[in-house]
Formats: C-alpha cells, structure tokens, sequence
C-alpha cells in the first residue's frame, strides 16, 4: 500500500457527485469570503460528520501546497444504510507543476478490500468500513497516497444542481429513462433530471465509461455555472445542501488555498480512463478487471504528479 504522508494539525472541502459541492464553491472562492462565518460553521459541521481515525483527519498536505489527491464518494443509500459508494473518483493537483487528472474508478472493479482481507468489487469497501476503508482500498489500487476525502449522498447531487438553478450540458446521443428524454446536443437539467442522465449505463454503447464520461460532464458544467452565474441566494442554497449532506476532512483554510494556490492545476487537470473487461465469475457475481497495462500507466501518471 502507499506509504501516508506525516499527519499534523488540520483538514477541509465540500462535495462532486460526490465532489461536485467543493469544486462549486472552490470557484466561488471571493465571493464565498464575504459570508466566511456562514462558511465556517457549515464546514465545521461538514468536518464533524466524517467518521475516520484521527491521523485520517489530521492533514496538512494543502497547508504546505503540496501535491494532493482528494477522494470523492458519491454514496447510494437507502433509509439508514451504510451504502455504497455509487461513484469514485480521484482528483489529483500538483500546484508546482500546474497540472492535475480526475480519474473515475468503476464501481464494480475487483480488487483488494484493505482492512476487510478479501478480494471484491471496490464500492463495497465504503459500505464494509466507511470513507477511511474507502480511502485505504483506493490508495491501494492505484498505489499513491489519498489524502483528503468528500463524501456525499448522491441524492445531494440534485439538490447542487436545484441550488444553482439548473445546468446545461452538450449531449452526445440520444436516450429515455423511466422519467427523461435526453434528445443529442445542448440538454438543460434540473436536479432530478441531472441524476437520471449521470446514472443510466446499460442503454450507453460505452457502458460505464460513458457513465463516468456524463458524470464528469455534469462536474464540469456544475462548476462553469457556480463561476459565471454566481449570487448570495445560491451560496446560501449550497450551504444548506453542503451542511446536511455532506462529510469531508478538508477545512476552511485549506479550502481557501483550494481556491487560489490550485486552481490552475484544476484548471489544467486531464481525464484519465482505466482499461479493462467485465464478466461473470465463477460465483455468478459480475467484476470487472482493469487491465494490468492500463493500471500500470495510470499508476504512473498519478504517480508522477503526486511527486
């Protein structure tokens, strides 16, 4: 497993589709200064609500604007059930460098369980041993430190989207779920059709990659609508959605330095894709199985800009 960095004093951040409602307030960063005592409590609550260890907690890897890697988990729950984590992605940021990479985990990857000693698919790990379980499982795959974590209901995802009045997407072929009709080109969705178009995969000729492709889409007009159309109603909105729904171990200071020190990393952050092949195996269970070739140069890419 990837060796931590050395814990000290401190953490924070907020959540998209698992991460989504940090990066919207990230770029909101001056505006977000005027309301900072409304900002802080929200995060201190946001801070409290994350059930990981101390030394989880206790990190100051934004604080020395080092390269940093945040786990996001968007987490399908039903009532008072632990969940599982319905979407995973990684973000890395190397501020010296001025590059970063979002990478999106599928869900049913098999792998090692750290904590669990078992091998199965890799969202079980939050639903075995929570976000620290998570963040252990992920660092363990891909073989580099994870630092901070947001977690998030994905059922927040839509309440983001309502806060922000709605968003625009340009989408690339024609589906209907059970609700929806997304017709190609310029799509507008509220929150309820936002989670419905991030969430169907069976009808994608991608599969689960074009999934995570839709999913990064969303992020990414969520975060060009929280920079270009932003107002003291909508901040307040989020900070109602964020302090409810969502947990991370990232602070206010650090979320400051979020806003200036690494938003050209973010900026310039390329997508990875992981390769691989689904089935059946032998207890009738799907996985699926990245290919060694392609988790090796994700690994390394990751790697690099976490140097």
């Amino acid at each position: 497993m990837a060796k931590h960095r050395k814990p000290s004093k401190w953490k924070i951040v907020l959540g998209v589709v698992a991460g989504v409602m940090a990066l919207v307030l990230i770029t909101g960063g001056a505006f977000v200064w005027s309301m900072v005592k409304e900002v802080d409590d929200t995060v201190a609550q946001v801070n409290d609500n994350l059930n990981i260890s101390k030394e989880r907690k206790q990190v100051e890897t934004i604080e020395r604007k080092e390269s940093v890697s945040i786990l996001l988990l968007g987490i399908d729950r039903r009532g008072t059930e632990q969940g599982r984590s319905d979407s995973i992605i990684v973000l890395t940021l190397n501020p010296e460098l001025d590059e970063g990479a979002m990478l999106s985990i599928p869900r049913d990857t098999l792998t090692e369980i750290v904590g669990k000693g078992t091998r199965d698919k890799i969202n079980h790990a939050y639903a075995f041993g929570g976000a620290e379980m998570a963040m252990n499982t992920v660092e363990n795959f891909l073989e580099i430190p994870i630092d901070y974590v947001i977690e998030t209901d994905m059922e927040a995802f839509s309440d983001v989207v309502d806060a922000l009045g709605g968003i625009t997407v340009m989408n690339k072929f024609a589906f209907s779920t059970e609700d929806y009709t997304f017709p190609v080109g310029e799509v507008t969705l509220d929150g309820e059709a936002a989670l419905d178009y991030t969430r169907m995969r069976y009808n994608d000729p991608n599969g689960d990659f074009g999934r995570q492709e839709r999913q990064r889409d969303v992020v990414a007009a969520i975060i060009e609508k929280g920079r270009t159309d932003f107002s003291l109603d909508k901040v307040t909105a989020l900070l109602e959605v964020v302090g409810d729904q969502a947990k991370t171990n990232i602070e206010l200071n650090e979320f400051v330095s979020l806003s200036t020190d690494y938003m050209n990393a973010f900026r310039n952050a390329s997508v990875l894709r992981l390769e691989g092949a689904g089935g059946l195996a032998g207890d009738g269970i799907y996985y699926w199985n990245p290919d060694s070739t392609s988790l090796n140069g994700v690994r390394e890419e990751l790697q690099r800009l976490m140097e």
